[in-house]
């Protein structure tokens, strides 16, 4: 039984450890993630293969906390773990923002990341560790991962940023973020905080990237022990360089003057439509000895391509469009009497272009669109 142990400490000092072949050894990664009595199993499995036509990342994440954990078990009625709390679910989001984009985009095989909470001591909070765990694990497999990442809750207690708060220290703090990120870059931010600054913010960024570094070097010293650097071959889509080079260079253009007219939702469409089939129409004019089934097999492609091109095009486009109409340089503010939050910018100054004025609201749908949803109500003030 080769068993590996790997340690790291938390800013405060205190210790987490990573330990690997000792369960679930026929999981393609496994982890035991332990934080003083805190204690996470982290298992992943992956298909060889991709379910052929299917062209997205099939990721499913799964984090449940356990009543065995706190040395419990359902009584009554009702013998048996329940469905997942809304907590646990939204801990499988968390780690699913992190993960998801970090799998090369023409992998597509079937990937399944479980974290079981196997013993809790009432005082970590167990789904701060969860991202650690989730991609320890892809790091102990030859699953295709460009990470690692970490997550790690940040609180400030009393002027101070602490990394990976207690239950009890979490009820001072008034900043609660949940940060996720690579050795280089920060991937997710989620969180509530009372009215800060943004230098405040960005300090508490600032204190869990640091933080998150030296997790992520143990886990590729993980990787190298394991032999686990060199990942798995896969050949899940076939792709033509030269067809996508051209069809951007064909029809970039085209999809960003379409988006710039504001036309609505249903003409927008219709217009990306027709430059995508005129597109077609002179590739096959152009490739009169290709079969039937190879021009099929192209506009399979195209049609993946064009899809890229222009959503390239509509954010460039809103973009340029924000820079011009407003400055997103905002207050959150609530309202007295409703409760409800709203966001308002800033009265402009200078007289706006027509086209912006005449197409604010078409620029509110395209960025409902194309950014994380939110439950803010946005109000602009013009003066023109």
């Amino acid at each position: 039984m080769n068993v590996i142990t790997k340690k790291v400490s938390l800013p405060d000092g205190r210790e987490i450890s990573i330990e690997t072949g000792k369960l679930a050894k026929q999981a393609d990664g496994a982890v035991m993630l332990r934080m003083n009595d805190t204690m996470l199993l982290a298992t992943v499995c992956a298909a060889k293969d991709a379910v052929p036509g299917t062209d997205f990342m099939p990721l499913q994440v799964e984090y449940r906390e356990k009543y065995a954990a706190n040395g419990r078990f359902p009584g009554g009625f009702t013998k048996r773990e329940g469905k997942a709390s809304d907590e646990e679910i939204l801990t499988c989001r968390l780690v699913d923002r992190a993960l998801r984009p970090l799998f090369p985009s023409n992998y597509h095989a079937e990937v399944y990341v479980n974290v079981i909470v196997f013993s809790a001591d009432g005082k970590d909070m167990p789904d701060a560790l969860a991202g650690f765990a989730a991609s320890a694990a892809l790091a102990a497999s030859d699953i295709p991962f460009e990470g690692p990442i970490s997550e790690v809750r940040v609180a400030r207690i009393n002027g101070e940023f602490v990394i990976n708060p207690t239950f009890e220290q979490l009820k001072e703090a008034d900043m609660d973020l949940m940060v996720g990120a690579t050795e280089e870059n920060i991937m997710m931010v989620e969180g509530e905080m009372k009215e800060v600054q943004e230098k405040d913010l960005l300090e508490a960024l600032k204190a869990a990237h640091a933080a998150i570094k030296p997790q992520c070097r143990l886990q590729k010293e993980l990787m190298k022990e394991l032999g686990k650097d060199v990942k798995r071959e896969y050949c899940h889509e076939v792709n033509d360089d030269d067809l996508k080079a051209d069809l951007a260079a064909k029809c970039y253009q085209p999809a960003y003057d379409v988006t710039k007219q504001g036309l609505e939702k249903q003409a927008r469409a219709e217009a990306f439509e027709k430059i995508r089939e005129d597109y077609k129409e002179a590739y096959a004019a152009a490739h009169t000895d290709l079969s039937e089934e190879e021009l099929e097999e192209k506009y399979t492609l195209i049609d993946r391509y064009y899809h890229d091109v222009e959503r390239d095009a509509m954010r460039r486009c809103i973009l340029s469009l924000m820079r011009v109409y407003v400055s997103m340089v905002v207050r959150p503010q609530t309202s007295v009497l409703s409760g409800a939050r709203f966001l308002h910018s800033q009265d402009l100054t200078e007289v706006l272009s027509s086209l912006v004025v005449k197409h604010r609201h078409w620029l509110l749908s395209l960025l409902a669109q194309n950014s994380t949803r939110n439950l803010w109500t946005v109000h602009w003030s013009v003066t023109t």
